[in-house]
């Protein structure tokens, strides 16, 4: 490798690093992305004119249709995708991903392989590529409601470690005999894309998450495999640093949903077939309007607003802010009450609220705002569902037991905003909207929260 491509191998690098620094903060993550994009960009170019292979023209008019097409169609889903949709596409990304990483094991496995070491890394990154792609398209799937939420499958626990372990002794196998045997590598690649089928089918909406966060894992550590096979640095760094922040990430979501890393990667989500509600009467709810929700917002000290999921589907989050702005205009102090996990995925509701030039200061975390909300006056619940469950807290039978929530039952009034009953995405019911102290303000979030608004103008 000659010094030019070196250097910019290492510029590449100190982007990716210095990106990923300010993706850490709404305000900062734009540019972030941005000089990381650019730093990928000159590997990419420094890669194919700059690297000491000899390569035939064809190739790299071939390189170059790849290329143009990929950026086009890259350009198009991002200017094109919703808000509410970005899960869904984080998830398709991280399957194209693992893909990447699965096809190049395959070309290069047909190859001369010189070492016990080079199999290892071939092998390894068609496992981990062909599980990022399968398990990936079924989270994609659930994500946007072509498949359920939850599918059972008898003795899960079983057969998914049984299958995971028939997969890693086929693969000790192959690189103990050594040699290039068609029908074992395929063997493998279908054994890998069955196991990310069977570890994405029975994980339940609520932990949905936490699976997100452990595929992206999974693509940075399948590009870092690529990057050892091809001796290639910013690959290499790149991966490891994809794969680790997607580790950590994956940490604490599981610590925010209350489960351990043993159990996303081992089977035991959803363990529990009990739907809460279906074997108690939880009472009756009372609905308010417009008009008495503002009133009531108007003449309080502290109010604390949670958004969730149904604010982006709504694309509400202008209108959330202007509510905002005239609540702390009449001197009422507002804050937002975050949830890790409020909407489809991790920051979900920051990027949200960061569109709409919310002060990310007034941005609390969970365990922050959770002691804050004995002495809000009112708490205005926007959309969320499963991350302001008291069943969390009251009901061992729930799926979603032991998940920390937003405290949101402790303050002295509750205004819900939700289109119907339906349950929420964890698809059981919420002890929330039956409390006394709440009342529903049904509709649609822009819709109602325009209507807020409205009123207190007029006050």
């Amino acid at each position: 490798m000659n010094i030019l491509l070196s250097v910019i191998y290492l510029i590449a690098t100190v982007t990716f690093i210095v990106g990923l620094n300010k993706l850490g903060h709404p305000k900062t993550a734009k540019n972030g992305n941005l000089i990381a994009a650019a730093g990928m960009g000159l590997a990419i170019v420094g890669t194919i004119f700059i690297h000491d292979l000899q390569v035939a023209t064809i190739i790299y008019v071939l390189i170059g249709i790849a290329i143009l097409l990929g950026s086009i169609i890259g350009w198009f889903i991002a200017v094109k995708v919703e808000m509410t949709k970005m899960p869904e596409l984080v998830s398709l990304f991280n399957g194209f991903g693992g893909a990447s990483a699965t096809l190049i094991g395959l070309v290069e496995f047909s190859k001369n392989i010189d070492s016990s070491m080079q199999a290892i890394t071939i092998i390894s990154g068609i496992i981990i590529g062909a599980i990022t792609f399968s398990g990936s398209l079924i989270a994609w799937g659930k994500l946007n409601g072509s498949l359920k939420s939850v599918i059972k499958i008898p003795q899960y626990n079983i057969v998914n470690n049984m299958f995971f372990i028939m997969v890693i002794a086929l693969a000790v196998y192959m690189i103990v005999s050594g040699g290039y045997n068609p029908l074992l590598l395929y063997g493998l690649l279908i054994g890998g894309l069955i196991y990310g089928i069977l570890f994405v089918l029975p994980i339940g909406g609520a932990d949905m998450p936490v699976v997100i966060s452990l595929l992206n894992s999974l693509t940075g550590i399948a590009a870092a495999i690529t990057g050892i096979l091809y001796n290639n640095m910013v690959m290499l760094v790149g991966g490891i640093l994809v794969g680790s922040a997607g580790i950590i990430l994956t940490v604490a979501m599981c610590k925010a949903m209350n489960r351990t890393l043993a159990s996303v990667i081992f089977g035991s989500f959803t363990a529990t077939n009990a739907v809460e509600g279906s074997n108690k009467t939880l009472g009756s709810i009372k609905s308010t309007n417009a008009s008495d929700a503002a009133i009531m917002m108007n003449y309080a000290t502290n109010v604390i607003i949670v958004p969730g999921y149904g604010l982006a589907v709504a694309q509400a989050q202008h209108v959330i802010h202007e509510l905002e702005e005239i609540l702390v205009n009449k001197g009422v102090n507002v804050k937002y009450a975050i949830h890790p996990v409020a909407g489809r995925m991790p920051g979900h509701m920051n990027v949200l609220l960061a569109e709409s030039n919310v002060d990310y200061s007034i941005l609390v975390e969970m365990d922050d705002i959770n002691p804050q909300f004995n002495n809000a006056d009112v708490v205005l619940v926007v959309g969320a569902n499963d991350v302001v469950n008291p069943a969390a807290h009251n009901n061992p039978a729930s799926p979603i037991y032991g998940m920390p929530i937003l405290d949101v039952e402790n303050a002295k009034h509750i205004v819900v905003n939700k289109r119907t009953m339906n349950a929420g995405y964890a698809g059981i019911e919420n002890e929330l909207f039956y409390n006394s102290k709440t009342s529903m303000l049904f509709g649609d979030a822009k819709s109602a929260l325009t209507d807020l608004v409205s009123e207190l103008k007029n006050m």
